[in-house]
């Protein structure tokens, strides 16, 4: 397991970036889903649907959470990589020893309060189970699955599946980051693009 050694003094962390993880049909196929769940639950009339179409729109919605989820989990583990290799390099800070671990409970437990109030801002209120549960879909795999690689009854239940591995994964008695420890940003891709972008812009007129 990597791990890197720190003191404790307030560091500057890389910038979370989220990446844009939705096709153009997924959040159609998501409230389709939504639907189909309620009306097999005899919550909302199902009109002329069968139950077995309802059934097939349910199963499609989850698989596009699994997808969407996935590649949320591949941009917070490239984070938390990134953090780890910043804090190794800087030889000016060493002092207590973070892991993997630490840095997901860092995220999940303990996320900075600017953080939070981006996630608020962008409409993400339970971001501690898309993040954990993104995480440990990166655990099971190193690529997006494909739905026929999964069994129905994963693709169903996959968020009960997806909350035991988080347990697992954390497992043992990782070093808490201190929040006050640290700080990072977090963007959006396209947002962050536009940051880039504009640094450049002033850099070129200044030459």
């Amino acid at each position: 397991m990597e791990s890197v050694l720190v003191e404790q003094t307030t560091q500057t962390l890389p910038p979370l970036i989220l990446h844009p993880f939705a096709d153009a049909a997924g959040p159609g196929k998501l409230v389709e889903s939504s639907r189909a769940s309620l009306m097999l639950q005899g919550l909302l009339p199902t009109g002329e649907l069968t139950p077995e179409q309802l059934e097939q729109r349910l199963m499609d919605g989850r698989y596009c959470e699994i997808r969407m989820l996935f590649y949320v989990g591949r941009d917070l583990t490239r984070w938390i990589h990134q953090c780890i290799d910043s804090l190794e390099r800087d030889h000016e800070h060493p002092g207590r020893t973070y892991t993997f671990q630490s840095f997901v409970s860092y995220l999940i437990r303990h996320t900075p309060a600017p953080v939070q109030a981006k996630l608020r801002k962008w409409g993400v209120a339970d971001y501690k189970s898309i993040f954990s549960r993104a995480l440990a879909l990166n655990t099971l795999f190193d690529e997006v699955p494909s739905a026929r690689s999964l069994s129905p009854d994963f693709i169903r239940s996959y968020y009960k599946y997806t909350d035991a591995i988080f347990k697992v994964m954390m497992l043992g008695d990782p070093a808490e980051v201190d929040e006050r420890e640290f700080e990072f940003s977090l963007y959006a891709s396209g947002e962050y693009s536009r940051i880039l972008e504009r640094e450049w812009g002033d850099e070129l007129a200044a030459e």
